[in-house]
């Protein structure tokens, strides 16, 4: 993060030098900007997705079949996927925020919605499981799938076909009673 500075976006911009500290005084002013920014593309993407909070309250009821965890297992295989290829750079970027939030965590505050979404989505698919404590098994959930992501990025990529099997082990493993 050492090589977000006022004078770099106004580079990479094409903007005259001081336009970017004009309207961002700090750095923490321009770092806050930057986070609010990845926090609404993630928003407006998972919206364009078709999750949002009312989505999420409205699952179906009763214990999700096998079908049903085949099929969030796909579609969870996909938006990893897509953080791994087009998403690349915005998911990058993410972690790299997030361990900013250590230094300001005012900056967390930006960025818990999105995971609070994926925490409630997963909460009320373990509710509807039967599982104990189904708030504790979306924590871990969610973790795994955040660090397969971190993983994937950091280290060898895998094949796209092995991520759907992958997610659907911890949908198992998460399920379980």
């Amino acid at each position: 993060m050492r090589a977000l500075t006022h004078r770099a976006v106004d580079a990479r911009a094409g903007l005259p030098t001081g336009t970017t500290s004009a309207y961002f005084r700090t750095r923490q002013a321009l770092l806050t900007a930057l986070v609010r920014r990845l926090a609404e593309l993630d928003r407006v993407e998972l919206e364009a997705l078709g999750i949002t909070p009312e989505q999420t309250a409205s699952g179906p009821a009763g214990p999700p079949s096998g079908e049903e965890l085949g099929a969030i297992a796909e579609g969870t295989a996909l938006f990893v996927q897509h953080w791994l290829t087009a998403g690349r750079n915005r998911a990058l970027a993410r972690y790299r925020c997030l361990l900013e939030t250590t230094a300001y965590p005012e900056l967390r505050e930006i960025l818990a919605p999105h995971e609070s979404m994926a925490r409630l989505q997963a909460r009320l698919l373990f509710e509807r499981a039967g599982v104990r404590d189904p708030a504790e098994r979306a924590r871990s959930y969610v973790a795994a799938i955040d660090g397969m992501i971190l993983d994937l990025l950091l280290g060898e990529p895998a094949a796209p076909s092995s991520l759907a099997p992958a997610v659907r082990r911890l949908l198992d493993a998460h399920c379980a009673p």
